[in-house]
């Protein structure tokens, strides 16, 4: 294994699931400084697996290779998360107003359904062109 797939690895495995990680904790800090009543730290804890795991699919092609683990990624990408990511929207429909952690739980859900069908046909064209010409 050369410097450069040990790099690739390492981000990839490791530093990508830990600075989202990282980041939860400090929302969830944030949360219980700012007093938030009845606060989402469930839902958001699934908001950040399904976006990190969107992320990570999105970059399997170019940091490793393609695996059993990345369809099953891809998998829960497209049939579970959009049942989870809409539950979650639904939910905090009547709460989003509660705080701003509840608004963008609420904005998150629903961007789910914007954004991965541009992710899969930004996916589509990319390889589509590579195809075509011959790369």
């Amino acid at each position: 294994m050369t410097t450069i797939e040990i790099l690739k690895a390492l981000t990839y495995f490791l530093i990508l699931p830990l600075t989202g990680l990282y980041f939860f904790i400090r929302l969830i800090a944030k949360m219980i400084k700012d007093e938030v009543k009845s606060a989402p730290i469930i839902e958001l804890f699934i908001v950040f697996a399904t976006y990190g795991a969107l992320l990570l699919t999105v970059l399997t092609p170019f940091l490793w290779k393609w695996s059993g683990m990345s369809s099953l990624g891809a998998m829960y990408l497209i049939l579970v998360a959009p049942i989870v990511m809409g539950i979650i929207a639904f939910k905090h429909r009547k709460t989003r107003l509660n705080s701003n952690y509840h608004k963008y739980t609420f904005i998150s859900g629903i961007l789910y359904f914007i954004i991965v069908p541009i992710v899969i046909l930004t996916f589509y064209v990319l390889i589509e062109y590579l195809r075509i010409n011959g790369i």
